[in-house]
């Protein structure tokens, strides 16, 4: 038999809606599966959505990070800007997804995530690769911005994505799977550059023109994988391209839907627009504020960081093509460490803890970089020890601290303004991030690093408070509810209406 719930979901149809059609109908939830279809169709599910979500955010991070190794290839000069010029640019990319951050995001809810996230990666992979062809310090500025609005909301909406299709707890496992994408994307452009540098004098261009068209070529091509493949919402699961073709069939579709709705009723209908409390109370909930501000000081030395990793180790006296190669181990090894940290976070509910972790790690890769600026040519193998640390250990406190507050937001509608909030708190560390290595400081970097320090410790200071209070939350929210239960273990003969769950519209995506 299966298991009825006290409550009913309505239905409202919209562009978006990733639940049910309009029929005017409400629909008992019920689990009326067996354990083994259900782990079949998840099973499913994971197989199409999360490759092609974490190859998107590889893609992106391609496009987005080349930059860095093109600068190794005598760019710079080339296209006719300073380092601080450069530096500029790179505030613009950020600025350009900050900007348009939410606007992009509302207009996924309107078309819906596979229509829109397909169409992104067209745009930015365009972008890419018209960069190959910028030659002053204008266009660079102009191509930065413009790469920055094709991407934003790109980040945000594969989030949502995800939680549309997957239940809560699932979602945290999930959110660092898709970062994957970012983490291969960061190591795989570093290594590949090695290579398609090596063209330069091919077709009397340089290396970086190669670089760019490439990877932009590539990004391209991701966005017809999208287009076939990506399904846009239980509504309408057929890609874009496909539209007549289901992704999963009616029996397979009704387990994911109605488990999703199991696990948050109130995803069971959408609206256009997020209550006025739920903004008073994302915007008033200090904790939400703590865990924007963690990721907004965790991601402005990482980026800067790895914007200039491969210079730092040429600076270390490696050869230029070949600190390309050397700047990617340490991503490649943050892949195994980051699953290691996020099934710790995950299977042993230690979310704080791994965040502190995290961000401890990375402190110490930058307390490394700052001492051994004072050491000689002939430690350059030292040196280089540093970065692949602190590259190692820099990237994954950001998805843990995401997944750390997803949890913590018991509410739909906060929990996407809160989404909305930290996911530009990270792309305004950008702007920041973006200054902290100026020409003035090079080739050592003594200054940045220092300030990377103090960035990284702050940001540390902030997951211990956030941890301590957490304790202290939990604690009292389990005196709540065996208080709760004390009272209603002595009350009987409720009535079904006293019992039922309001089921309150689930919100859109920000």
């Amino acid at each position: 038999m299966g298991l009825k719930l006290p409550f009913k979901v309505g239905e409202e149809k919209h562009a978006g809606d990733d639940i049910y059609e309009d029929d005017q109908q409400s629909l008992a939830l019920q689990v009326d599966w067996t354990p083994e279809e259900e782990v079949k169709a998840k099973r499913k599910l994971d197989l199409i959505i999360m490759p092609i979500l974490t190859l998107g955010f590889f893609c992106l991070q391609l496009d987005r990070g080349n930059i860095s190794n093109a600068i190794t290839d005598k760019m710079m000069e080339e296209v006719g800007i300073t380092q601080d010029q450069f530096n500029v640019g790179q505030q613009m990319l950020s600025l350009g997804i900050v900007l348009f951050e939410i606007p992009s995001n509302m207009a996924l809810y309107r078309v819906g995530p596979g229509k829109w996230l397909t169409l992104q990666l067209f745009l930015f992979g365009t972008v890419s690769t018209f960069q190959s062809w910028q030659n002053s310090y204008s266009s660079f500025i102009a191509c930065r911005f413009l790469l920055g609005m094709t991407e934003s909301g790109f980040i945000p909406g594969g989030l949502w994505t995800l939680s549309t299709w997957y239940t809560r707890s699932e979602s945290a496992k999930r959110i660092m799977v898709f970062y994957f994408g970012n983490q291969l994307g960061q190591a795989s452009s570093k290594l590949l550059a090695y290579g398609i540098l090596h063209m330069r004098g091919v077709g009397g261009k340089p290396g970086w023109f190669w670089l760019f068209t490439l990877m932009g070529i590539f990004t391209i091509a991701g966005g017809f994988v999208y287009g076939f493949f990506l399904p846009d919402s239980f509504r309408n699961p057929c890609p874009t391209f496909l539209p007549g073709r289901k992704m999963f069939n009616e029996r397979e579709l009704h387990i994911l839907r109605t488990r999703v709705l199991l696990d948050d009723p109130m995803k069971g209908k959408k609206k256009k627009k997020i209550n006025l409390g739920a903004f008073k109370k994302a915007f008033s909930d200090w904790r939400l504020y703590i865990h924007v501000f963690i990721s907004l000081l965790n991601n402005g030395p990482q980026r800067a960081f790895d914007t200039y990793a491969p210079s730092i180790v040429n600076g270390f006296g490696f050869l230029a093509l070949q600190s390309n190669a050397m700047a990617a181990v340490g991503l490649f090894l943050q892949v195994p460490m980051s699953w290691l940290f996020s099934f710790v976070s995950d299977h042993f509910d230690r979310r704080g803890e791994t965040v502190m972790a995290g961000l401890t790690c990375t402190l110490i890769g930058h307390i490394f970089n700052r001492s051994f600026a004072e050491f000689g040519d002939d430690k350059k193998g030292v040196k280089y020890f540093g970065v692949v640390w602190t590259q190692t250990f820099g990237t994954f406190s950001h998805p843990l601290n995401i997944a750390w507050m997803s949890l913590y937001c018991s509410d739909s509608e906060v929990r996407a303004l809160a989404m909305a909030m930290i996911i530009m708190g990270a792309n305004i560390a950008g702007i920041y991030g973006a200054q902290i290595f100026r020409s003035d400081d090079r080739p050592k970097y003594r200054r940045g690093f220092t300030i990377n320090n103090a960035v990284i410790a702050t940001a540390l200071i902030l997951a211990i408070t956030r941890f301590i209070d957490d304790k202290f939350l939990r604690k009292k929210r389990q005196q709540q509810r065996l208080a709760e239960g004390s009272v209603e273990s002595g009350s009987e003969g409720h009535s079904d209406e006293k019992n039922a769950v309001d089921v309150k519209p689930s919100p859109v995506a920000v």
